[in-house]
């Protein structure tokens, strides 16, 4: 049983809400560099947007699309800290792209950006890309449709298989250096005073006891509760936050066993059907593939995959794999879950900035609350590090220097 009593007895310096990867990061950032912390998180810990990823460590190549060459080269930083300081959880994974020329990027393109995404992690220490002709694309992969093929492109990434103990190790961190984390903890309501959060109204969901969370006048609060932030800005009796943050889309995964024809590399694969791309990703022992990428405003909570989406996944994968015949039966497992996107009414869900935003809701009534919008599990730690900035800076003093790089 835990004592919520002792919670009351001192105000704190850095409140975060939400224990997904990114409050995880914040909070250990934070309680190593000094600040008295609580991370409050009202299920699991990692228990949305972390545990439905793709669990990719990955630097973005399709970003590179969209322009957005600073968020690539941030991603592949972030890549090579976490392949560097916690190589029991994150692993080098070659990734394959078949090209056809059918497709909407052909090799030119393809070889083009890997080039870029090179050059954008320049202190990388994962193999170059290279390209591969067509007949060295099917000796590697026989199973692979041959039909209108051109080659491949093949490039190294990181995957972490287990997100979640990535997110709780961050947890144990923040916990040995003096935070407070608790889960289980929701908040039910924001206290608000001159343009302040002056504390906040918790539930224990282990006990049903109510306990309250103080800040004092240099307190930030930090909400990074992924697809409820707009929820938790709502929470205070005058809502806190001027207009929609939040535009999640929708993305759902299967998990299949090996299958005839099943690369022993991961595949990045243009869909047939729509062009979208996906991935099948070897996971241990198993097969994940995935993405889907829709526009999604139901319930946040138990969220599934549909039927047409698992069947679009199964379609896709044996256009680019016949020799599979993927099928429900074959299907073991499935996840789904809503990336916290900035709202962006009118855009295609694909072409949404994955860049993260603190947004400081100064101008909206509440000075020292910030939101993340966004968020990769890549750049956590970077997330963690620009909060407990913004923490210090808001406090009036110096910034210490990080602790998190290695």
């Amino acid at each position: 049983m835990r004592n919520l009593q002792t919670l009351t007895d001192q105000p704190y310096d850095l409140i975060v809400i939400g224990g997904g990867i990114n409050g995880a990061a914040t909070a250990r950032d934070a309680a190593l560099r000094g600040l008295r912390t609580i991370l409050l998180e009202k299920n699991d810990f990692a228990g949305g947007t972390t545990s439905w990823s793709s669990r990719l460590i990955h630097g973005g190549l399709r970003y590179l699309e969209y322009f957005e060459f600073n968020l690539v080269r941030e991603s592949l930083h972030e890549r090579e800290v976490l392949l560097r300081t916690a190589p029991h959880l994150a692993k080098p994974v070659q990734m394959t792209i078949p090209i056809y020329r059918s497709g909407s990027r052909g090799y030119r393109i393809i070889q083009v950006g890997l080039v870029l995404y090179d050059v954008l992690s320049y202190d990388k220490s994962l193999p170059n890309h290279r390209m591969l002709s067509r007949s060295s694309t099917r000796q590697l992969y026989r199973a692979i449709d041959a039909d209108k093929l051109a080659g491949a492109g093949q490039y190294y990434d990181g995957q972490a298989e287990h997100a979640e103990r990535l997110c709780l190790e961050n947890i144990l961190d923040a916990d040995q250096a003096g935070a407070t984390v608790l889960n289980y903890a929701q908040v039910e309501d924001i206290h608000m005073g001159e343009q302040r959060i002056t504390g906040m109204t918790c539930r224990d969901l282990l006990s049903d006891d109510t306990f309250e969370v103080k800040a004092h006048a240099k307190t930030l609060v930090v909400n990074t509760s992924g697809p409820w932030v707009d929820a938790v800005c709502g929470l205070s009796e005058s809502p806190v936050s001027q207009g929609r943050k939040i535009g999640g889309t929708k993305g759902s995964h299967i998990i299949v066993d090996p299958f005839p024809g099943a690369p022993d590399s991961a595949f990045y694969v243009e869909a047939k059907s729509d062009r979208r791309p996906f991935f099948i990703i070897p996971w241990l022992g198993q097969y994940l593939i995935g993405t889907t990428d829709e526009r999604y405003n139901g319930p946040l909570d138990n969220i599934k995959a549909d039927d047409s989406e698992i069947d679009y996944l199964l379609k896709e994968t044996n256009a680019v794999l016949p020799a599979a015949r993927l099928a429900r039966e074959d299907v073991r497992f499935t996840y789904a879950g809503v990336r916290p996107l900035p709202y962006a009414e009118g855009k295609k869900a694909g072409s949404i900035t994955r860049a993260h935003i603190l947004h400081d809701h100064s101008k909206e009534g509440a000075k020292n609350l910030i939101s993340l919008i966004g968020g990769k599990l890549t750049t956590h730690r970077q997330v963690g590090e620009e909060f407990v900035n913004a923490a210090f800076r808001k406090r009036g003093e110096a910034v210490p220097p990080c602790p998190t790089h290695t």
